[in-house]
């Protein structure tokens, strides 16, 4: 078993002291919004933002690993080492690691998703220096004890528990697994009660040592900083930690893939005695690269984005039979999904559907009109910029840009690329991606004729 107190701290070659790359990828007013990049020798790659009028500052570490990137026997491999870097380095118990951050009042988490992991915290500009040492640590020197796995595993069966308590939030995971099936982009993010009790320490262990490589890491800051001084004090820990052995490695591409969806009509239920029932119907949506997805977010923010988008007015305002109902976009790297989600009582879920049906084949038809367009557009552009409002968004946006897309745009552009949606656009993809057959994903206390109905719902 390994202990706390057994590594040897490599010192830094001659190799690592290459000389790194910055650039200038956006340009900000007064320096307000600057966006540069530093590629250091070993391929990690460091971006920031400068906000010199905030008083913080959000340090974030992204992986390019998530739940795609798992075995059938590994699923959950990637979110049990997300809880895992939490309990302890060389240099740092689990109580070290919360307690540092608990000190200056600062905020550290992590959250996992298909295709990325993202460790960040969130503190005072003057205590920066301390986050990025901290961040660091847990990222190069985690130590994945077995005592750890024994203890964190069942922590995240509590996790798994309380997710199949909460039918809202599990009905989504259904609707993964009925549009993708029995792979990794359609099994669950946290794994199941199987494969984490199959996960082992040694498992785990080479799962981070693979994909925890510099070349596979971006680092993201924003907020009041230096770029130079955080270039420096990642790379000093990076290098204390011995983790750059190779100082011509380059950072791995933007993930690609071939994958498309041809799920249509297939339904999935799953029994549970709610006191509604959770529905999702959907279809395939649009890759993250696709050049439509502006035009896509606008329709999406029409259909289902807000009080006054169409699934709003028609399921709650006129007839009062959800209480949540709205649409959403997942786009992946090869793929997407589109989904219409409503709560309702069982009795009612038949005409929930129907009319959820019957909106998505009118706009498939027929498209919005040139007033519902202008207001989504709208809507689209103001919450772009509310959520962009804080240091823990704006290191989010750029860290995610980097890692998903290799490179960055602008807010400005982002807000200009939005206002060039045209009705055309929002027309044309409507009918290619709501005109297609949908699929359905229900839980709740259905009887077997409801059951049977529902079948129907998607034909």
């Amino acid at each position: 078993m390994t202990s706390r107190s057994s590594k040897v701290t490599a010192r830094p070659s001659s190799e690592a002291r290459a000389v790194a790359r910055t650039q200038t990828l956006i340009k900000g007013q007064n320096g307000i919004g600057t966006v540069r990049k530093t590629t250091l020798p070993g391929g990690l790659r460091i971006v920031t933002e400068t906000l010199p009028s905030v008083r913080s500052a959000t340090f974030g570490i992204w992986a390019h690993v998530g739940s795609r990137d798992e075995t059938p026997a590994l699923n959950g491999a990637t979110h049990y080492l997300e809880h895992l870097l939490f309990k302890g380095t060389h240099k740092r118990s689990a109580l070290d690691i919360s307690a540092a951050l608990d000190a200056v009042g600062g905020e550290m988490n992590a959250f996992t998703a298909k295709e990325y992991t993202c460790y960040y915290a969130r503190v005072l500009d003057t205590d920066l220096p301390l986050a990025i040492d901290v961040v660091c640590d847990m990222l190069t020197g985690s130590l994945i004890l077995e005592e750890d796995v024994d203890v964190e595993r069942g922590a995240i069966l509590e996790e798994i528990a309380m997710t199949e308590d909460d039918p809202g939030d599990c009905v989504h995971d259904l609707f993964a697994h009925t549009m993708f099936g029995d792979n990794a982009l359609g099994r669950p993010v946290l794994g199941t009660v199987d494969t984490v009790n199959a996960l082992s320490a040694d498992r785990i262990r080479r799962f981070y040592k693979k994909h925890y490589d510099p070349t596979h890491l971006v680092v993201a800051c924003a907020g009041n900083i230096d770029h130079a001084k955080v270039v420096r004090q990642v790379r000093a820990a990076f290098e204390k930690a011995g983790a750059f052995r190779n100082a011509d490695a380059q950072p791995i591409a933007p993930r690609d893939g071939s994958r498309r969806i041809r799920t249509s009509g297939k339904v999935e239920l799953l029994g549970r005695k709610t006191e509604q029932a959770h529905v999702v119907l959907g279809m395939p949506g649009l890759a993250r690269t696709d050049d439509r997805r502006w035009a896509m977010g606008v329709l999406n923010t029409a259909l289902g984005g807000g009080m006054s988008s169409r699934l709003f007015q028609e399921v709650r305002e006129k007839r009062g039979l959800a209480y949540s109902v709205y649409s959403y976009t997942s786009g992946f790297a090869d793929c997407g999904l589109f989904g219409v989600y409503a709560g309702c009582r069982p009795s009612q879920v038949h005409d929930v559907l129907q009319i959820c049906r019957d909106e998505l084949d009118h706009v498939a038809g027929n498209g919005l009109t040139d007033d519902e367009i202008a207001r989504a557009v709208g809507q689209l552009q103001g919450s772009t910029v509310l959520g962009l409002e804080d240091t823990g968004a704006l290191m989010n946006r750029i860290g995610k840009s980097e890692l998903c897309w290799g490179e960055q745009m602008s807010v400005d552009d982002m807000l200009d690329r939005i206002a060039a949606v045209t009705p055309d656009e929002v027309r044309s993809v409507a009918r290619d991606i709501l005109g297609q057959r949908p699929s359905l994903s229900v839980i709740g206390p259905l009887k077997d004729k409801q059951a049977a109905r529902l079948h129907d719902a998607v034909a």
